[in-house]
């Protein structure tokens, strides 16, 4: 679908083409494989089709009357113009959807129309064109954009809403003009309406603008050039509007649109899978999702504003617009591992937030968007385990008294805030504190005494309900499972190994697990610590590219009638009705499945194996190191692993660490129709919590 191509786009306007192809050697240019248009309609993953950069926060994108969370809706026809960020994937009706700008013909008027007429979109670029005769063409690279407008002969203009949010968001604004620029800030709240952020803008526009104020923070401005093409350079600061200024001028000599599917093509070509074409175009077009966020706030001086509110210099490149609760088991693992470039850099701005001002959602002074960060501190375990360098000492006080306030009052605040507490207690046994590292050992083992209460007796009326007890988007038998730090203890409270699978598997075969949320994703691979194994690379395969049952959605309810097919599919419609992306959660979920791996516990370095959604997978990592994932016997009726061995030698356990993928090297998967009852039970890895001794 995203590939069809409109004969309107081969029509030359001024300097620039709508539709820019690229000499590149196709078999290379994965970039080119990402349809954007995925999950763009009804409520089927909340994204856009926004011009966009890697760990940007510019956002160019259209907003449509209707529209869903991130501005837009794939079926629309109205256009209402474009705006300049959004967060993708998010609830709450969404947010961003700063500095609306709409071109319009002859003189301003509140009831012009822009209908569209046919549209075009890939990894840094959006075009459009309208009945009216108005084609568009926006491109985003770091923090610069180049939107170019060509108009028919004759009067032309634009008009601009700079109090225009997402989810009625606005706060305040300051704004000047000179020349054919206007600049300034917006004040706007984060996701779910908790916190504040604040935007610095520069606009400038080619030819002649007339600029008049409209009242409500609206104004147009008449453009005298007769020139068809007018070009508006944009750019975005967290810090201040001289250095949305650079880099909006930046775009003045610069193809921001080639530089955009550059870097596209870097990040996402660190992964070559080799297989089905169109499940290569399902791979990259989620592995594209999952790096929306977070955004890089520092300036290439290291300037960058805290959570604060106070200008601050650093070193390492700076990242906010956080989204952990949703995303910190699938999507920062998956960072973590492909991206250590980058990762470094935004685990330090993670373990700043203790250091300048962190709330579970968002503070009144936040340098961009953002949506929430409950579980950092597993977050930051995980990181330090996984090799990279966390100012611990320097943070621990903060941490402490973050854990020490958490609220244990509802049965899944029991166990989510435990899993933060035995990360609390990890920290201080690596910081070389017993005492402190005993107390929150023993408190975190507190959560047995939570789980009997409310997850041991299934047979109540209730444990099938969403939100009852006070759950947040889930059920008793969603939640029951979440012990990831104590899976030998979760077994012995279930009666032993034996009943544990029986209920696990009672759970998958009745069909009680919501893929629409996160509460449960962790859980198919909860098999690998079961009597039955084999049922981890099951479902894992089956729930990333087979059809399934699914009666929960997100929207707090079980539907009567329930969604049946595939949940990963390459079109508008993608996902479950009501399932959000979530800032990259759940296609981060779909990627490491076709990677064949998943974090066996977020927190430890670990990673359970299944067999991967292609027979060839190369890997670059960015310290040169190579590993090469290949599957024998591939088929898609063939997802149960026999053997596994890396760099030769035949693997034991089920799980590989980071350090050992990271190694590179070449990991072989024996593939097979059957499972292998013996593969991976010699030595399991299953978590197990003990006091210290």
């Amino acid at each position: 679908m995203i590939k069809k191509r409109f004969p309107i786009y081969g029509i030359l306007f001024g300097v620039f083409v709508l539709n820019i192809s690229f000499a590149q050697n196709k078999k290379e240019d994965v970039a080119s494989l990402v349809n954007v248009f995925l999950g763009t309609s009804a409520d089927h993953g909340q994204m856009s089709p926004a011009a966009s950069y890697p760990f940007s926060m510019v956002s160019i994108g259209p907003q449509t009357y209707p529209h869903q969370h991130t501005g837009y809706e794939y079926a629309a026809k109205k256009f209402d113009g474009f705006t300049h960020t959004r967060v993708e994937g998010v609830g709450c009706m969404g947010s961003g959807g700063n500095l609306l700008i709409k071109p319009y013909l002859g003189e301003y008027s509140d009831t012009s129309l822009l209908l569209k007429l046919a549209q075009n979109a890939g990894a840094g670029y959006y075009d459009v064109a309208f009945t009216n005769g108005i084609k568009v063409h926006l491109a985003a690279a770091e923090n610069t954009g180049k939107e170019m407008y060509h108009f028919p002969k004759g009067e032309k203009g634009f008009f601009f809403d700079l109090s225009h949010t997402l989810a009625n968001g606005f706060v305040a604004e300051e704004h000047s003009l000179k020349g054919n620029a206007i600049s300034g800030w917006i004040d706007a709240h984060t996701t779910c309406g908790v916190g504040t952020y604040r935007l610095f803008y520069y606009l400038q526009l080619s030819g002649n603008a007339a600029w008049k104020e409209l009242g409500n923070h609206k104004l147009s401005a008449q453009i005298s050039d007769p020139s068809q093409d007018i070009t508006a350079l944009v750019g975005l600061s967290d810090v201040d509007v001289n250095y949305a200024k650079a880099s909006a001028l930046k775009g003045s000599n610069w193809n921001v649109q080639t530089a955009a599917h550059q870097s596209w093509n870097s990040l996402l070509g660190r992964i070559k899978v080799h297989g089905d074409k169109e499940r290569e175009k399902l791979f990259y077009s989620l592995l594209y999702r999952t790096m929306q966020s977070p955004y890089l706030i520092s300036e290439a001086d290291g300037s960058y504003r805290n959570t604060g509110g106070e200008l601050k210099k650093s070193a390492t490149q700076m990242y906010n617009g956080w989204s952990v609760w949703d995303n910190y088991k699938t999507q920062l693992p998956l960072l973590s591992l492909f991206y250590s470039d980058k990762y470094q850099g935004m685990v330090t701005s993670l373990a700043n937030l203790y250091l300048a001002g962190k709330k579970d959602y968002a503070t009144q002074h936040e340098p961009t968007n953002t949506v929430r960060t409950e579980h950092t501190v597993v977050v930051l375990l995980d990181a330090y385990n996984k090799g990279y360098k966390v100012p611990f000492a320097e943070i621990i006080d903060s941490v402490k008294q973050e854990v020490d306030h958490l609220d244990f009052s509802s049965p899944d605040k029991s166990l989510e805030y435990s899993y933060d507490t035995w990360a609390l207690s990890e920290i201080y046994k690596i910081l070389g504190n017993k005492t402190e590292a005993d107390h929150y050992l023993q408190k975190a083992l507190d959560y047995k005494q939570y789980w009997k209460k409310d997850f041991q007796d299934m047979t109540k009326n209730d444990v099938d309900r969403v939100g009852t007890r006070h759950l947040y988007q889930g059920t008793i038998w969603q939640y029951r499972w979440f012990v990831p730090f104590d899976i030998q203890g979760l077994i012995d409270l279930d009666g032993g190994k034996n009943e544990f699978t029986d209920k696990l598997s009672y759970f998958f075969d009745h069909d009680l697990y919501n893929h629409a949320n996160e509460p449960d994703i962790q859980v198919p691979a909860l098999f690998n610590a079961s009597s039955t194994p084999w049922r981890a690379q099951e479902w894992m395969h089956k729930l990333a590219v087979d059809s399934v049952v699914q009666y929960y959605f997100n929207d707090n309810s079980k539907g009567i009638d329930p969604f049946i097919d595939r949940i990963y599919k390459n079109v508008p419609q993608a996902y479950i009705r009501t399932m959000d992306d979530d800032a990259g959660a759940n296609s981060a979920w779909f990627v490491l499945a076709a990677c064949g791996i998943y974090p066996a516990c977020v927190g430890l370095p670990e990673y359970y194996l299944n067999v991967p959604l292609f027979p060839q997978i190369d890997i670059s990592f960015p310290t040169g190191k190579k590993l090469s994932v290949e599957v024998a016997d591939f088929s898609d009726k063939n997802y149960y692993i026999q053997n596994v061995w890396l760099n030769g030698k035949l693997l034991e356990g089920n799980t590989l660490s980071q350090q050992e993928l990271s190694k590179g090297g070449i990991l072989k998967i024996l593939a097979g129709n059957k499972p292998n009852k013996t593969w991976g039970t010699k030595s399991p890895f299953v978590t197990k919590l003990e006091l210290n001794k």
